[in-house]
C-alpha cells in the first residue's frame, strides 16, 4: 500500500531526549481534554518519573489520560509506576503480557514497539524514543535517537489509529469490544504548515509491509543519495537488492549503524553482512559516541522518515511500528545535516581493509550469529521468502 501524503502539516525534528522530553512534557502540561501515549519501554528512572508525574497531574485536573505499554519492554511497569498512575486516574493497558518461561508462543513475539503520543487531537509525537533516561550507560554519551512533533491534518490519522489500537487491546483483554471512547472536542483538522506527510504503521493485518514498501519506493526513486540510520540492521533480500541497485546506478548509499554492542546476537549478525554491503558500493559507518537508537532515513534531500521501525526482522515482520514520512526539502535537509554531522564527528567508516584484518574467530562469531538469527526466523516461521536463500 503506497503512502498517502497529506498537505498542510508542520513537522518539527527532535533529536534525542534532550529535545524530545521537554517538548512532550510541555504538551502534556498544556493538555485540556485527552492524552494518549504508547511506548515500548516506560522506565521507573528520573525521566520516566517526570513523564509519569506530568501524566498524573493531567489526570487529576480532569484530562482523560490513556497509556499503553508493551508487556515485555515495560515488564513490571503495571505493578510499579503504572499502579501510581492508575491511582491518579490514568487508564492503563498492557499490550500482550510478558512471555512466560517455557510457554513461548508465536503470537507472543509480536510486540508493541511504536512510540507515540497524541494530545487533545491537536499535536502528536512519533519517533523511536522510549520513556527512559538517555544517559543510562556510564562511560558513554546519550542515546542517539529522533522523534517528530506533528501539527496539522496528519494528527487526525495518528489519533484515529491510537484510538483503534486502544480498543483492540481492550477487546483482547476483556474478550469483548469496549465502547469507543468519545472523540475529544479539542480535536481540529486545520492546516499548520506547508509540509506533506504520511503516517505509516506496521501491523499483522492490512499494513504488514507499509513501512518497508515506503522505504523501497523511496530508494527505487533515489537519484543522488540514500542516507539511513538504523540501530538494528538485518535487511531481507528485497531491501538489500534495492540498496545494491541504487548504488549500482550511481546513488551514494550510506548507512549509519550501531558501533557499541548492546544486543550481541543482532550486532554480530549485522556485521556478517558488511563484506557484501561494502562490495556492493554501500558505505557503512558505526556510531561510537553512545548507543545508536535512531530509525530514520533521508533520500535526495526531499523524502525523509522518522519512527520506531528498524530495518530488521523484528520491526519489519513482527512488531507494531509507527513512522512519519515527510516530503519536504527543508525537513529532509535538516535531518540529513544532523546525520551527516554525527557521521563526521561520532562515527567510524568501516572499510574493506578493516574486514580483511578481522580474525578467524571474529568472522566465525559473526556468521554463527547470522545463522542463528535465520534459524530462529525459520523456527517461528516469520522469516518468509525474504530471509531464505
Amino acid at each position: 500500500m503506497s503512502a498517502e501524503f497529506l498537505p498542510g502539516n508542520r513537522i518539527e525534528l527532535l533529536e534525542s531526549g534532550a529535545q524530545y522530553f521537554p517538548a512532550l512534557q510541555a504538551a502534556i502540561a498544556a493538555a485540556q481534554c485527552e492524552i494518549r501515549l504508547e511506548t515500548y519501554i516506560f522506565a521507573a528512572d528520573a525521566t520516566g518519573r517526570a513523564i509519569a508525574a506530568a501524566l498524573a497531574a493531567a489526570a487529576r485536573r480532569g484530562v482523560a489520560v490513556r497509556v499503553l505499554v508493551d508487556g515485555f519492554g515495560a515488564r513490571g511497569f503495571a505493578e510499579g509506576l503504572g499502579r501510581e498512575l492508575v491511582a491518579a486516574g490514568v487508564e492503563l493497558e498492557v499490550y500482550r503480557p510478558e512471555i512466560a518461561p517455557l510457554r513461548l508462543r508465536r503470537h507472543r513475539l509480536r510486540r508493541l514497539h511504536r512510540k507515540l503520543a497524541v494530545i487533545d487531537g491537536r499535536v502528536a509525537f512519533v519517533g523511536g524514543i522510549n520513556i527512559v533516561d538517555d544517559e543510562d550507560t556510564p562511560g558513554l554519551g546519550p542515546r542517539y535517537d529522533y522523534a517528530v512533533r506533528v501539527t496539522g491534518p496528519l494528527v487526525a490519522r495518528i489519533h484515529a489509529d491510537a484510538r483503534r489500537l486502544w480498543r483492540l487491546v481492550g477487546w483482547a483483554r476483556l474478550r469483548r469490544r469496549p465502547p469507543p471512547a468519545p472523540i475529544t472536542p479539542c480535536a481540529e483538522d486545520l492546516p499548520a504548515g506547508h509540509m506533506a506527510a504520511a503516517f505509516l504503521i506496521r501491523d499483522n493485518l492490512r499494513h504488514r509491509r507499509d513501512i518497508e514498501e515506503a522505504y523501497l519506493d523511496a530508494i527505487a526513486a533515489a537519484k543522488d543519495e540514500v542516507l539511513i540510520a538504523s540501530a538494528y540492521f538485518l535487511p531481507g533480500r528485497r531491501f538489500h537488492h534495492a540498496l545494491r541497485e541504487a548504488a549500482a546506478r550511481g546513488v551514494t548509499v550510506t548507512i549509519l549503524l550501531q558501533g557499541q554492542v548492546e544486543y550481541a546476537l543482532l550486532h554480530y549478525a549485522t556485521q556478517a553482512l558488511y563484506r557484501n554491503l561494502i562490495a556492493d558500493g554501500i558505505r557503512i559507518h558505526e556510531y561510537q559516541a553512545g548507543f545508536l537508537h535512531a530509525k530514520v532515513a533521508a533520500v535526495d534531500g526531499l523524502w525523509a522518515t522518522v519512527g520506531s521501525s528498524n530495518i530488521d526482522p523484528f520491526s519489519l515482520l513482527l512488531a507494531r511500528e509507527a513512522n512519519v514520512a515527510v516530503l519536504d526539502a527543508g525537513f529532509a535537509g535538516e535531518l540529513r545535516a544532523s546525520l551527516t554531522e554525527a557521521i563526521a564527528s561520532k562515527a567510524l567508516l568501516v572499510g574493506a581493509a578493516d574486514l580483511q584484518r578481522t580474525g578467524l574467530l571474529a568472522r566465525t562469531l559473526r556468521w554463527a550469529a547470522y545463522g542463528l538469527v535465520r534459524l530462529m526466523l525459520g523456527l517461528t516461521r516469520y522469516g518468509g521468502s525474504d530471509y531464505r536463500e
